[in-house]
């Protein structure tokens, strides 16, 4: 992955670090990592498991497994949290269990934060991926970086090391995607309004439905801001009431999807829409 430093103005804020990604007294050990996204990946892939694949993919894990907190970690407390079970080095691989337990946003904020202390630009993007679960979208979070050579952003899923792959028969590479194979939420969004296909397949678990696709929605526009973690996280908490869409809420995520498809290319995050601002920080289940 070459990088010379020239991108476009808008592209180039994805180069610094937000308040999650920023590795803080660890700059230099990620510094110190080769600008290459597959072993970037790797690298990742070392020393973090999954929350719940963890569990399926490397034999029986420790009855303590299934307590591991599901919180998002800024990326230096996760480092130091690595550091600290195991001092070799991030790039020695730890024992599958031995590994730091987080979600796929982990490991997305964690090749983010690598990928920025290089100054390329990335952003951790959320919206459902094609290839976890046959037939549906499930909920997923992935690593978007700026391709120079190309001038597009490519995506990369640093979760999907060899066990995940196996499972998943997946052959396509890991650290640049083929098309369709996650969808950002606005394309959900837009395939949900237009008919093109069924909400139900798009979420977690059971909890799927556009309401679902309306979370993603509004937790991608955050990251597009560099806001990774929010109130939108306490989805799990939405009563009844609050998974029904009205017309006006409807409309609203109509221009919200709008405005996160302009981000899609080198254009700067705006919120200007008051509207927006509105609803992005005061969601009914996070009182």
């Amino acid at each position: 992955m070459r990088q010379d430093g020239s991108f476009p103005e808008a592209v180039s804020d994805y180069a610094g670090h937000g308040r999650l990604t920023d590795p803080g007294k660890y700059r230099t050990i990620l510094s110190g990592l080769p600008l290459d996204v597959p072993k970037l990946c790797q690298v990742v892939q070392g020393v973090l498991i999954h929350d719940a694949s963890g569990g399926r993919f490397y034999g029986d894990p420790p009855d303590d497994f299934h307590l591991a907190s599901r919180a998002t970690l800024p990326v230096a407390e996760r480092i130091d949290a690595i550091l600290t079970a195991c001092g070799d080095p991030i790039t020695v691989p730890r024992r599958p269990f031995e590994r730091s337990v987080g979600t796929c946003r982990d490991f997305a904020l964690m090749l983010c934060a690598m990928l920025r202390e290089h100054g390329a630009p990335a952003r951790v993007r959320c919206g459902f991926a094609a290839y976890l679960k046959p037939s549906s979208f499930a909920d997923h979070w992935v690593c978007e970086y700026w391709k120079s050579d190309d001038r597009r952003w490519a995506i990369a899923d640093a979760q999907l090391d060899a066990p995940h792959r196996a499972h998943l028969s997946l052959d396509f590479d890991i650290g640049d995607l083929p098309e369709g194979a996650f969808l950002s939420a606005w394309q959900a969004w837009r395939m949900y309004r237009s008919g093109a296909a069924d909400p139900h397949l798009f979420g977690h678990g059971d909890d799927v439905g556009a309401w679902f696709i309306q979370v993603n929605l509004a937790r991608d526009l955050l990251s597009l801001c560099k806001r990774e973690a929010s109130d939108w996280d306490a989805w799990r908490d939405a009563k009844p009431e609050d998974r029904e869409l009205d017309k006006e809420t409807v409309r609203l995520l109509d221009r919200m999807a709008e405005l996160v498809l302009g981000m899609e290319g080198p254009s700067p995050p705006r919120l200007e829409d008051s509207s927006i601002q509105r609803f992005l920080s005061s969601a009914p289940w996070a009182a």
